[in-house]
């Protein structure tokens, strides 16, 4: 088990040698003090788990030892010894802050229940307080790290629109990194203390996303054998972010639109009207414009959710940032794998900025883990970054065969011919291969994954 580091404090010295006892057996880490001054000294010199102090005691006594502990440190648990009849006392501590009061006599069990209930508490208020600090970031702004103009703006508009509670919609292609953007937004606001919920709305079903978010009543359809509650209840005072939000269907978007509007819902199968407080962050990598137009969403949704909208650019457009970027990742792969002398070589380096990075920073993130993991004598080589990939020792003849000329108007721009070739030859491949993907790609000579990107980007649909 943990060992819970305790500071006893009580001016009994026979009480304390037997306390001091019990609780090293128990297997606590025990520091004791005679009277409250000693013992707020040992509160300043080591890092506690937890206080236990008598109420009665010559000089200090234990509530102005609570007092001075709070002001030190507010979150380090105090429990308060009392007599019997020191009720009135017992009601001010807890008004001070102490996380429980024990009346004498009480039993040895009691007292151990107590303060692991006490250590455990304080354990996992120091645990968020590392991840809002983590997510705050220690490199970078919230977590993210770059410094690219147009990642510059996005850390501006975090900063203006985080102490707000307007509604915020993140877009952005697929691993772009939305979901961090949201946790910066929470952790810098008001609600930081308050609960984050993030849903991803693409990965259920219609039925079970309206479970998922709005909760369930006991029978309310086959499975619903005990009472939920659903991400919004959860989520109440804090911040929700709904991930892929584009797929909710139109039958539930009604019942969001109308949490935006009056704060209210009703749970599946349910009648009771719930109040909940919570600021919606929404994120998607569909032009919600483009959703609207075809009536697919909501357009005064839309409107609703995209009060502050935040564009995060792809990780090709910011190829300045890539050195910081490998950095971060290398440093947390160090750490991971336990290779303090993880290193990339410059060739890899230079090819991470030739590679397409279609999936973004998550792709970039996943590479360089392959890498550390496959890498020889904790050095990262370009073979390591992508085996896969195919150097050409000549240049292809292709060229010389094709006269642009003959087939492009002389004023033609580049971004025109690329698309024009691109778009045909993907049609092509499709069409050569009955749209089966997986030939296509191999055709083309590319990961089916960039065939589906592309095939996106073009926008040709599969073959029904």
């Amino acid at each position: 088990m943990t060992m819970y580091s305790i500071l006893v404090v009580d001016d009994e010295p026979n009480y304390l040698v037997v306390l001091s006892e019990l609780l090293k057996d128990e297997g606590f880490e025990v520091f004791t003090a005679s009277d409250g001054a000693a013992g707020l000294k040992i509160v300043e010199a080591v890092d506690l788990d937890i206080v236990v102090t008598d109420m009665q005691m010559p000089g200090m006594n234990g509530l102005q030892l609570l007092y001075k502990v709070k002001e030190k440190n507010h979150d380090l648990p105090v429990v308060v010894i009392t007599a019997f009849a020191e009720v009135d006392k017992a009601v001010q501590a807890m008004r001070a802050g102490a996380f429980n009061y024990l009346a004498k006599p009480f039993s040895n069990d009691e007292l151990i229940i107590t303060l692991k209930k006490a250590a455990q508490h304080y354990s996992l208020i120091r645990e968020n307080s590392r991840l809002r600090d983590e997510i705050k970031g220690k490199s970078g702004f919230g977590g993210m790290v770059g410094k690219n103009p147009k990642m510059l703006q996005v850390y501006q508009l975090i900063e203006k629109v985080a102490p707000t509670h307007a509604s915020v919609l993140i877009t952005g292609e697929s691993g772009t990194g939305k979901e961090l953007v949201a946790k910066a937004i929470h952790v810098n606001s008001p609600r930081e203390s308050r609960p984050f919920i993030a849903v991803n709305c693409a990965a259920l079903s219609e039925n079970l996303l309206e479970s998922e978010l709005f909760g369930h009543e006991k029978g309310a359809f086959t499975g619903a054998v005990v009472m939920r509650k659903g991400r919004f209840e959860l989520a109440d005072t804090g911040t929700i972010f709904l991930d892929e939000v584009g797929e909710i269907p139109l039958a539930l978007q009604s019942k969001l639109l109308r949490i935006l509007q009056e704060k209210t819902f009703e749970r599946v199968g349910g009648g009771k009207t719930i109040e909940v407080d919570v600021r919606i962050i929404s994120a998607s990598n569909k032009d919600l414009r483009e959703e609207v137009a075809a009536g697919r969403f909501r357009e005064d949704l839309f409107y609703r959710l995209n009060v502050i909208p935040i564009n995060l650019p792809a990780l090709r457009d910011r190829m300045d940032d890539m050195q910081p970027l490998a950095e971060y990742f290398l440093e947390k792969y160090r750490k991971e794998l336990v290779k303090p002398k993880l290193q990339i070589s410059a060739d890899a380096l230079k090819l991470l900025l030739k590679l397409p990075w279609e999936g973004n920073i998550r792709e970039l993130e996943n590479t360089i883990e392959r890498a550390a993991i496959l890498c020889s004598n904790d050095i990262i080589e370009a073979d390591d970054v992508h085996p896969d990939i195919q150097y050409a020792e000549e240049p292809s003849p292709l060229g010389q065969e094709i006269d642009l000329r003959l087939m492009f108007p002389d004023d033609a721009g580049l971004n025109d011919v690329l698309y024009v070739i691109e778009k045909k030859m993907l049609t092509q491949a499709l069409s050569d291969t009955d749209y089966v993907q997986a030939r296509a790609a191999e055709k083309l000579g590319i990961t089916k994954s960039l065939l589906q990107y592309k095939m996106k980007k073009y926008r040709l649909k599969k073959r029904r």
